[in-house]
């Protein structure tokens, strides 16, 4: 693992530092030392965006959420169990490397909340997490991964965003389209067809599992 250091002088003060890089600040003989690696903590977050409740399941909205059910599958990692993040999680490890995949449970507006929480109980570097989301503004079913960008109006973006101070964060959203006859709200909330999720099952999320491990093995 591959170290960049440069020595700040030791009065830097924690709130010039951003909230998500507070835990890479050390002090080490009187001085601040600042280190940048590519995983401090060896540990990868995947967070994937929805909102909790038997009333949204399989809505367009909570398109993550079906994703990462598929990505835990695949991957074979434990079961999904509560945890003190404000959401649940699950563990495992792949080629070596020990992933933490999270559904925050304080619905899409919330998110940050969940986000922050766990990046600082395990001092994750923004580096090492990638945000999955709709996108209202994609075709259904295009993938794309992205390394940093604004939130593009999705709400669980926007919180996330808000409580790291940066949207320097890779994400990777998947298209759910317009439909010109509902507005935005009613759109994201509608139910997806049998014909779309067998899409989604067959070929999208494949594809957004290809670029899942292409991020993993960056």
């Amino acid at each position: 693992m591959k170290f960049e250091t440069s020595q700040k002088q030791s009065n830097l003060n924690e709130k010039q530092v951003p909230k998500w890089a507070v835990h890479s600040l050390y002090s080490e003989w009187g001085t601040e030392l600042w280190v940048q690696r590519t995983s401090f903590s060896g540990v990868s977050l995947i967070v994937w965006l929805g909102n909790p409740g038997k009333e949204y399941t399989n809505t367009r909205h909570n398109v993550g959420f079906l994703f990462v059910d598929f990505l835990r599958d695949k991957w074979g990692f434990e079961d999904w169990k509560d945890s003190k993040f404000k959401g649940v999680i699950s563990e495992g490890t792949l080629n070596g490397e020990k992933i933490i995949l999270l559904k925050p449970m304080t619905y899409m507006n919330l998110s940050g909340e969940s986000v922050i929480a766990l990046m600082n109980f395990y001092k994750i570097p923004l580096s090492d997490i990638l945000v999955l989301s709709d996108d209202i503004d994609m075709d259904f079913g295009k993938v794309r991964l992205r390394e940093k960008g604004s939130s593009g109006g999705q709400n669980g973006l926007k919180s996330i965003t808000e409580h790291l101070g940066t949207d320097e964060f890779s994400r990777l959203k998947i298209g759910i389209g317009r439909d010109s006859r509902y507005n935005v709200s009613d759109w994201v909330l509608s139910k997806l067809s049998g014909e779309e999720l067998e899409k989604l099952e067959k070929e999208v999320f494949v594809d957004g599992v290809g670029k899942v491990e292409g991020w993993m093995g960056r």
